[in-house]
């Protein structure tokens, strides 16, 4: 199975330039999670997939989507989370095998300011997955880079939001409900990222951030078989990250 994540920064420009076509035509994903969709009004071409939306109650800003092949049993958007669930950042579907989370993080904001509302999101999805009975798959724009290997320059930006010790240790909450880091289950090396500022070249410079991931049930680490950032598809700020898995 090939599972893809991504922050899409606007959907209805990658579709226009014709991203989405071009992710699905190279890499014939199973699902396909996206976030910050930025629309309020279903497809026209869904691909062949079932296609399950979670639109922000403000247009044209956040919101979720997931396409996928296999029709899931269940299919839940709100976490009893007011802010939260109007910001449609949220979808869990359940198989019979596993249960798929596509969550958007809130970013937690320049000044922090929005960091209490970024915690309390967090820890709404730590309870959750607490009482999940199958194997989780987790696939998000979690807004934190958890390690100093994923920021290039971390060394700057260790009071900064997105990579502050309070947030970086919510990353290790969440790996001690019992789940793994994909990508880092495989891969030690650094200068892998999954997210570049606007502006200085940061992309061409890879002056970038990791704050995409798939994370997975620690039972599924020996069916892993292959995690990248898909750094060259083009289409948003951030990029693509892709999991082939046995399940």
């Amino acid at each position: 199975m090939k599972i893809i994540t991504w922050n899409i920064n606007g959907y209805r420009s990658a579709e226009k330039e014709n991203r989405i076509k071009e992710l699905i035509k190279k890499n014939q994903p199973d699902i396909i999670c996206l976030q910050e969709i930025k629309m309020n009004d279903k497809v026209q071409n869904t691909y062949g997939y079932h296609c399950y939306y979670n639109f922000a109650q403000k247009k044209g800003y956040s919101g979720t989507m997931v396409f996928t092949k296999k029709e899931p049993m269940h299919v839940i958007y709100e976490m009893n989370l007011d802010r939260f669930d109007s910001e449609g950042r949220f979808i869990l579907l359940e198989y019979e095998e596993f249960f798929l989370i596509n969550i958007y993080v809130p970013h937690g904001g320049r000044q922090k300011e929005n960091h209490p509302y970024k915690f309390a999101t967090i820890n709404r999805l730590l309870e959750m997955i607490k009482c999940l009975n199958k194997n989780v798959i987790v696939c998000t724009d979690f807004n934190i880079a958890h390690k100093e290997i994923d920021v290039k320059n971390y060394k700057t930006n260790y009071k900064n939001n997105m990579f502050t010790l309070e947030e970086r240790e919510k990353i290790d909450e969440l790996l001690g409900c019992g789940l793994i880091d994909s990508f880092r289950s495989l891969v030690k090396e650094g200068d892998i990222y999954s997210m570049w500022p606007n502006g200085f070249h940061a992309r061409e410079r890879n002056m970038g951030w990791r704050i995409d991931y798939i994370f997975v049930s620690q039972r599924l680490e020996n069916k892993i078989e292959k995690v990248e950032y898909l750094k060259e598809q083009l289409g948003s700020d951030h990029c693509p990250c892709i999991i082939q898995i046995k399940i």
